[in-house]
């Protein structure tokens, strides 16, 4: 299954439908026991999250919320970063990477382009009053080195989103599929651990990280394609006619939306109440709302029941205010079966699926047994040299092969050598589920890229350029955050109970 994931010489969803097949036939599990592992709590979970994904699209919310933070932000260079590196990363956190670059890529490069024909435009005014002799070779000059000025900074701006949209789904539990892969191996492989890893823990430990990692990644970028002429790039104290015109580009399309509808406002209100219930579910600190009303003895309400629930409103809320459409009939919901079947990546669930079986089945069988055993030599490394080591060979693999098909490989094998060391699980399966999202170096290496690059201005050198030192920063950030609040936040530095796996299979 690894080599087929790798090559893709079959597409990667039938890959995971494998063990539903080979289990059975070679004894290791009956039928049924296998095909219960395909749509499990996290998968919920994640159909949850897509469908609120789908409703904020399909409304144009992710529109509205880009244009204005740009508006605020303004359209000097290092600042138009900023901006969008910030959206693109905050909008991955709740849909998809994809469609966060796939949104954002065709507003940069409008800007960009404004600013260029502006500069452009002014400097023809410029020569018209200094028409001379000597100015014919002065003007191709300028020419030749303001197109050289604005190729760089879009290409800049292309990795700058496409980058952005990979850091901010390492945020949320939901931001992207490794994430839940991990919860789903963790609930798997460590069936008492008591909901260690939740919406509010992740989002505990991840965001932090990201901003972190979204810093410094736009520091890299701003040094690579921008310099650090600081005067220029923030524009201190300089209004440039170019900087109106592209402003109002953006202003220009925040017209066009027109002003905020009924149905943007329900989807708006039911996502804040989604990300409301999800944090106060389980915070740690304190007893929350679930553990109040339904968990008294058993985890009976999980975060996918809340998702679940959220998203089943969009069925019923209509998308006009009754009574305030023109037309007889009565107004259509927020969102249709049409519509989510055609924007589903129904592949996804059969690949958390396949991943589950995976690890289900290594357990059954003791391959994970074995593979602990034959780790159990790493004790003598020290763990956080194991960590980063691990997290390089992570980042490297995902390079090649899709995130999700990395981390459903790496995640039970890293359980089984934790277990061998007695290392706490967490302490490794974090590190690396999040540097599998760090596929940063080649176009094909996670959509975001292909779509950047898809825009014809990057060459596959630039992407390795900028992405080579991204991934080394990356997974230092990851270490230093499990090595610092990490540690603090899930008591990495013990052994626990639930991990305690000593039975024989």
């Amino acid at each position: 299954m690894a080599l087929y994931w790798c090559t893709e010489c079959i597409p990667l969803a039938v890959t995971a439908l494998l063990p539903v097949i080979l289990f059975p036939m070679m004894g290791i599990m009956e039928s049924g026991e296998v095909c219960i592992q395909y749509l499990k709590d996290s998968n919920m979970l994640f159909i949850g999250g897509l469908l609120v994904a789908i409703a904020v699209e399909h409304w144009n919310l992710h529109r509205r919320i880009a244009l204005q933070v740009l508006l605020i932000v303004g359209v000097k260079p290092s600042l138009l970063m900023i901006g969008f590196m910030g959206t693109t990363a905050f909008l991955s956190m709740w849909i998809s990477n994809t469609a966060s670059t796939a949104m954002m890529l065709p507003i940069a490069n409008a800007v960009l382009q404004q600013l260029s024909d502006t500069e452009a435009s002014a400097e023809e005014r410029e020569y018209d009053l200094t028409a001379a002799k000597d100015g014919q070779e002065n003007q191709a000059f300028e020419i030749s080195e303001r197109e050289q000025k604005y190729l760089k900074l879009s290409k800049g701006m292309s990795l700058s989103v496409c980058y952005a949209a990979s850091i901010g789904g390492t945020a949320t539990l939901t931001g992207t599929t490794p994430n839940v892969i991990m919860k789903g191996q963790i609930d798997e492989l460590f069936p008492e651990n008591g909901g260690v890893i939740n919406f509010a823990s992740w989002f505990g430990f991840s965001f932090p990280n990201m901003v972190l990692m979204l810093a410094l990644s736009w520091l890299w970028l701003q040094f690579m394609f921008l310099g650090f002429n600081f005067k220029q790039s923030f524009g201190c104290g300089t209004k440039k006619d170019g900087d109106r015109q592209a402003y109002q580009v953006i202003k220009d399309e925040y017209k066009k939306l027109g002003r905020m509808k009924f149905a943007e406002g329900c989807v708006l209100a039911v996502f804040i109440l989604l990300v409301l219930l999800w944090f106060t579910r389980e915070p740690g600190f304190i007893p929350g709302w679930a553990t109040v009303l339904f968990n008294k003895d058993k985890t009976y309400v999980t975060d996918g029941t809340v998702a679940i629930l959220m998203s089943a409103l969009f069925f019923c809320i209509p998308s006009n205010f009754p009574g305030m459409s023109r037309d007889a009939e009565a107004p259509s919901a927020l969102l249709n079966w049409d519509i989510v079947h055609e924007k589903m990546p129904w592949n996804i669930l059969l690949l958390l699926g396949g991943g589950f079986a995976l690890a289900h089945g290594s357990e059954t069988s003791g391959l994970s047994v074995w593979l602990g055993k034959s780790l159990i030599p790493l004790q003598s490394i020290p763990p956080f040299a194991i960590s980063i080591l691990l997290s390089l060979l992570v980042a490297m693999f995902t390079e090649c092969s899709s995130n999700t098909a990395t981390t459903t490989l790496f995640l039970p094998i890293l359980a089984s050598m934790a277990t061998a060391i007695k290392m706490h699980p967490l302490y490794v399966m974090f590190p690396c589920t999040i540097a599998a999202s760090l596929a940063f170096m080649l176009p094909v290496a996670t959509p975001p890229n292909a779509i950047a690059f898809s825009y014809g201005n990057l060459k596959v050198i630039d992407m390795a350029r900028a992405g080579f030192i991204l991934n080394f920063l990356g997974v230092i950030t990851i270490n230093i955050a499990i090595n610092t609040w990490g540690v603090a936040m899930f008591q990495l530095n013990t052994f626990p109970s639930w991990a305690n796996t000593t039975k024989t299979p």
